[in-house]
């Protein structure tokens, strides 16, 4: 890919993005877009965006893959990681090569490479002085993240936090109750996800795609559709099959 055409992807990515955020979107499949253009247009290979409850823990509101999802996870209950230090500190965080930290997180490098990562990176989802969570960023290769991959990541963290406050002055007052929303509706898009792994026989990563293309061909918001499928027992069936038939017929 030539530089120009590297820069042009990436205005793309923002204007398409900026402009799902001037009209009614939703939070959770916003922040999953996010974590998609990271792996399309950085030199890594997984993504994935942490949000602090109204506690400061964090916790895991969108990821590229399952392994991602998994290492987030397994950072957060390890409470070290490179993007448990960059929610603390507020900065940025890049390791080019995870094995020549593993003094400096002895639990959470091994279960990452375990996952097949060799480089980690953060940046923080920051606001006015607050740090509302972090994007975390994933390699299967070692090497830093270029300047200019960093901004890009940067930027694409403020479009989410522009997401997440929606327009309005980030205090404690109106971000707080939003994020606690987002954090809520990502335990309904789980619950469902796993719904569907189970009914229908397929992969998580399979079943939340088809719970995310449900939802755009029908206009309404992931989380909306979420909590139908496990609420609403009566639309259930209809909705199951709708979603059924959105799979991709096996390859012979």
């Amino acid at each position: 890919m030539t530089e120009a055409s590297r820069e042009a992807r990436v205005l793309e990515a923002v204007v398409s993005l900026v402009d799902r955020v001037l009209v009614d979107f939703d939070v959770l499949d916003l922040l999953t877009e996010l974590t998609e253009r990271c792996a399309q247009l950085l030199d890594i290979a997984a993504a994935g965006f942490l949000l602090a409850d109204p506690f400061d823990q964090l916790r895991v509101v969108a990821a590229t893959t399952e392994e991602a999802r998994d290492v987030e996870l397994f950072q957060l209950q390890a409470d070290q990681g490179p993007c448990v230090e960059c929610f603390l500190s507020g900065q940025p965080v890049s390791v080019a090569d995870l094995a020549s930290a593993a003094q400096r997180w002895p639990r959470f490098v091994p279960a990452a490479r375990a996952a097949g990562f060799a480089s980690v990176h953060a940046v923080p989802m920051r606001a006015a002085g607050l740090v509302l969570g972090t994007l975390g960023l994933f390699g299967t290769e070692t090497g830093e993240l270029a300047e200019r991959d960093l901004l890009v990541a940067q930027t694409l963290a403020h479009l989410a936090c522009v997401a997440t406050v929606q327009g309005q002055a980030p205090t404690p007052s109106i971000v707080m109750p939003r994020l606690r929303s987002a954090l809520t509706d990502r335990v309904v898009v789980e619950q469902a996800k796993g719904f569907l792994h189970e009914l229908l026989e397929v992969s998580l990563e399979d079943a939340f795609v088809l719970l995310r293309t449900y939802a755009r061909a029908n206009g309404k918001h992931l989380s909306d559709v979420a909590r139908q499928l496990m609420t609403d027992r009566m639309s259930r069936p209809t909705m199951v099959a709708e979603i059924s038939e959105l799979r991709t017929p096996p390859t012979h």
